[in-house]
């Protein structure tokens, strides 16, 4: 068995779930949105930085998601498509809700972790917390592109930038990130 088999099987199965969900079939959606639902509530969360914003956050993603499963092109994967879709309500609710005091949380366990070399012992929360204090668009840069392996030109697109602005945040996030946390990036 080669290594691509296993993820060829997946989108297959995937594909076969997009397929019954767009006829109408409830239960095929639901298995779409128990696979998906932790990363794109930890994308909502790392953006909002607000726990209940994240989660109506994501129910608003997958509200919008059933609507708009016939014009899914599956030229990208569900799981970007659910990003874009995820990243615009939380773009739109973050304009809505600038007056309202933030609350870093710590994120889903599944999302994936930044490559760092730490000089000094620190908890993952740390971490968290000093990504969301970044400013919004360098958190953004950085969500998207380090922690959630979008290319820049697909995080820019996201974001509603120009590639070379999301490449501008992504550095200073980092620069930021490593004067913060006094880190040496490997």
């Amino acid at each position: 068995m080669t290594h691509a088999e296993p993820q060829e099987s997946r989108v297959d199965w995937e594909g076969a779930l997009v397929q019954r969900a767009r006829s109408g079939d409830t239960r095929a959606f639901e298995r779409l949105y128990r696979e998906h639902a932790g990363r794109v509530h930890g994308l909502c969360l790392r953006m909002t930085r607000d726990a209940a914003l994240a989660e109506d956050c994501t129910q608003e993603t997958f509200v919008n998601a059933w609507r708009a499963l016939a014009r899914f092109e599956t030229r990208s994967s569900l799981s970007t498509w659910l990003h874009r879709i995820a990243v615009n309500v939380a773009l739109a609710k973050r304009r809505k809700n600038r007056d309202v005091e933030q609350v870093v949380e710590s994120p889903d366990e599944d999302a994936p972790a930044a490559e760092w070399i730490l000089e000094t012992p620190m908890e993952v929360q740390d971490i968290e917390i000093a990504i969301g204090e970044l400013p919004e668009g360098a958190r953004d840069a950085l969500v998207l592109h380090a922690l959630y392996g979008y290319s820049h030109e697909e995080a820019a697109r996201m974001l509603g930038i120009a590639e070379g602005t999301c490449k501008a945040q992504l550095h200073r996030a980092r620069r930021l990130l490593r004067d913060r946390l006094d880190l040496e990036v490997a």
